[in-house]
Order: structure tokens, then sequence, then C-alpha cells
């Protein structure tokens, strides 16, 4: 079984208009539609935005027995490598804001137990779309100071969901894939502005890409 976790209801009816919805429960404050999609056995949780909500979500849906765990919907491209409503899949992740360095020296984002600050995410042979770097953090800014630092970090998307994501399935032992729509690209005008002008456009095209997406999770 396919578990996604969502985070926003915009985004998770691009798959409700193609699942045939056999049950809805709520758990946690988030709703689960379970049911069949592109032929697939399908549990979806939307789980609400940012990285507790994200891990609560991630954490119901392995809990309900998911084989692999698929978290798609937009995001903010950091540089020219993006391109607003293209999409991505995410092949690293890492949390921007969790910062011991002060404390052990390591580098941002480098959790407990962690040698590295990026988390690698499973893509599948037959997802096509270009993979990029992704950084998640409980911030939705036009900051200078942020956005420097995941430049620095080498991250080309950043979001508020994806990373938890990992953590959560990593520590369970599930594969994680993600997949992300460009609603926004620093350095072209205020990225709310954009979001709220470009969040249909880069949904819709997600939207055609999701019977390529949930084949190659199949494969």
């Amino acid at each position: 079984m396919i578990g996604c976790v969502i985070a926003m209801d915009s985004e998770a009816e691009i798959l409700l208009d193609n699942m045939e919805v056999e049950n809805i429960q709520t758990a946690l404050g988030k709703t689960m539609y379970s049911g069949k999609a592109f032929g697939q056995e399908v549990l979806l949780v939307v789980c609400g935005v940012g990285k507790v909500n994200a891990a609560a979500g991630a954490a119901l849906a392995i809990t309900k027995g998911v084989d692999i765990v698929l978290n798609f919907g937009v995001a903010g491209g950091l540089n020219a490598s993006t391109e607003v409503a293209k999409i991505y899949a995410i092949d690293k992740a890492v949390q921007y804001d969790f910062d011991c360095t002060q404390l052990n020296g390591s580098k941002v984002g480098t959790l407990d137990g962690e040698t590295e600050n990026f988390l690698p995410l499973y893509v599948p042979k037959g997802m096509e779309f270009p993979r990029r770097a992704l950084g998640t953090g409980d911030r939705f800014n036009d900051s200078v100071a942020d956005h420097n630092l995941l430049i620095d970090l080498g991250c080309d998307i950043r979001e508020m969901e994806g990373c938890a994501i990992v953590q959560v399935c990593k520590y369970a032992g599930v594969p994680c894939v993600s997949v992300k729509a460009v609603s926004d690209v620093y350095g072209s005008g205020s990225t709310t502005e954009q979001f709220r002008k470009n969040l249909k456009l880069a949904l819709l095209n997600l939207k055609s890409h999701l019977s390529d997406i949930f084949k190659a999770l199949g494969e």
C-alpha cells in the first residue's frame, strides 16, 4: 500500500480527484482517506503544514502498514535550476532550521545519531523528473539570511514538511519518495505573491503526472 502524506487540502485534492475512496477516518486531528488510485491501494493522510504535522502524518501512515511513503506538493525554488510549475524528484533533504553547530560543531541540519546533514530519499527507476536537493524548515519567508543558508547547504528547493517525513521513514525503515512542483522562485518577486499566483498552475501540472508517479512506485 502506498501512503501519501500531503500537507494541504489543495494538494490532496489532485489525488482525491483520481481516487476511489472506500473509507475516511480521523486520527490526531488528521483526515485519512483509504481506497484505490491508478490501480493501487492508497492511504492518503492530509497532515497539515509544518514539520510536526508532517512527522505525525508520516507516523500515522506507517502505523497503518504502508509499504512506501509518497510526499508530493508545491515548493519554492531557490536558484536558476528550478522553474515555476516544473516538477522535480527529491533525492536528498535537510532540515535547515535544525542547528546544533554551537553545541557540537556539526553541520547545520545534522540530526542526533547522524553523521551527515542530508538524508537520502528513494527515487524509483521509472521516475524521470530532474533530481534536486530539498531544504525543509518551519518558515515561509523572503529572508535573505535563510536563502543564503539554503544555498550554502546546497539546496535547490525549500518547503516545510519533506525532510521531517524522510526522518520518520528512516527510523521506521520505510522508503520515502518526494516529488515537488515549484510554485515560486526566490529573486523573482514576493514568494507569497508568486505562490498565490502560481499554486493552481503548479498543481495542475503535478496532477497531470500523478499516473506516471504511481506507475513508477509500482515497478
